[in-house]
């Protein structure tokens, strides 16, 4: 099932990670794709919203991670482009490993054999490069490649797991998940500085916020 965060927007709670249905000026983008076995809820959650399958047009991804691709395989010989940070595309299409040498990167390598490339075209999105009405912001730390995006038509940001909801407030990505929380405290501060506002907020993990979403960013900012 999915959950209408406005006329264009739908939430999926999968279970404790989060994905996004968006219907972007007729362009229907889901964002993120959960783990392995999400693949049913997300295709269900396209007819819940009055879609079908071929109506996905692409997939856009905030970061490399199993709870955040592993869904993928559903739509394998579906031909939609899927579009992610340039520093994890290369994960993402199994052209490179994630690194032993740090301990979210181990992390990463020992859950790989869960997570199989993609058939479809990927595309690498550098900071600033905008996909329909979405502009893309790199907001590495939680991972390399991580980025949120944001659009101002529909005052929605997208932040993957740069935060997560915790208690009614935005917490930054902790140490056991991220590749460097100081890169994730300056990509909190730089983000929350450098995006337009919007109202509508969809962190990975957590609960959305329908209203003020840069704000409360900003009030977490504040206080790193």
């Amino acid at each position: 099932m999915v959950t209408a965060l406005a006329d264009d927007i739908w939430w999926y709670d999968l279970t404790g990670v989060n994905a996004t249905l968006v219907d972007d000026d007729g362009a229907l983008t889901l964002v993120d794709t959960g783990l392995p076995w999400h693949g049913n809820e997300l295709i269900a959650g396209l007819s819940n919203a009055g879609y079908e399958l071929r109506n996905l047009d692409r997939i856009l991804l905030t970061h490399f991670d199993l709870d955040h691709v592993g869904g993928l395989t559903a739509f394998d010989g579906i031909d939609v482009p899927i579009y992610v940070g340039k520093r994890d595309a290369p994960l993402v299409t199994g052209e490179r490993s994630p690194p032993l040498g740090n301990h979210k990167g181990a992390f990463q390598r020992l859950v790989s054999p869960f997570v199989d490339a993609p058939d479809n075209d990927v595309v690498s999105l550098a900071d600033g490069d905008t996909v329909g009405s979405f502009t893309t912001y790199h907001t590495p730390g939680h991972t390399p490649g991580h980025v949120c995006y944001v659009s101002e038509s529909l005052s929605l940001g997208l932040l993957g797991d740069l935060v997560r909801e915790d208690s009614g407030r935005f917490e930054p990505s902790p140490w056991l998940l991220s590749y460097d929380t100081d890169a994730v405290t300056r990509s909190i501060s730089e983000f929350a500085e450098r995006a337009p506002d919007f109202d509508i907020a969809v962190p990975g993990h957590g609960v959305p916020f329908e209203k003020n979403g840069s704000e409360r960013l900003a009030r977490l900012a504040a206080t790193l």
